[in-house]
């Protein structure tokens, strides 16, 4: 049941929708007023939810594992 949520494309659909609702969001609270230490803030949410996106999809598979059959068991 948790399989499909906790998948690799729902991981990259997340942080898609992170990247997305974080810069929306700054853009709008930039745009009706905010103080430079605000506005640095906001940029840094943006920052670190892009760094989040990124390392969803560079990280590495993990290893398969040679699984072994009945057939390579009687051989041996």
């Amino acid at each position: 049941m948790l399989k499909g949520l906790f998948s690799q494309g729902m991981a990259e659909w997340g942080t898609a929708c992170l990247v997305f609702i974080s810069g929306a969001m700054a853009g709008r609270l930039m745009a009706t007023g905010m103080n430079e230490i605000q506005a640095a803030g906001a940029l840094i949410a943006i920052f670190g939810s892009v760094t989040a996106a990124v390392a969803v999809r560079i990280w590495p598979a993990p290893e398969r594992v040679k699984v072994r059959s009945d057939q390579d068991r009687r051989d041996s």
